[in-house]
């Protein structure tokens, strides 16, 4: 008997060149296939999350590291970097991309978030 077939629906696309990364303990605010996306760099690891705060659409981007954490630039709302969940208030939630570098490319898994959090960049 063959068992099912595992089907890779994974869509990396490239985020920006390893020399455009943001300097350790930064962010960077990047937008990708519509997506806005905010990558940081916490002691040279990078993590990548929704750009949008969900409180008032605040560019999390332009906002700043506080641990593994970044934090929203227009009210300090703070969301974990690794579960996308804010510390207060509680419940709240980014969507968290999937990160890898691929040569001289930092690539997102733009795919793996839940659409319904991941929002795209207002016009």
């Amino acid at each position: 008997m063959v068992g099912p077939e595992v089907v890779d629906l994974a869509q990396w696309v490239r985020l920006c060149g390893i020399g455009e990364v943001p300097a350790v303990g930064q962010v960077a605010e990047l937008e990708v296939g519509g997506v806005g996306i905010c990558l940081a760099n916490v002691e040279g690891e990078l993590s990548a999350v929704d750009n949008w705060c969900p409180h008032r659409r605040g560019p999390l981007g332009q906002g700043w590291l506080e641990g593994n954490a970044v934090v929203c630039p227009w009210h300090s709302w703070m969301f974990n970097l690794t579960t996308g969940e804010s510390e207060y208030p509680v419940h709240e939630k980014v969507a968290v991309f999937p990160v890898r570098v691929e040569g001289e490319d930092v690539m997102a898994d733009v795919e793996s978030a839940p659409k319904e959090k991941a929002v795209t960049t207002p016009e």
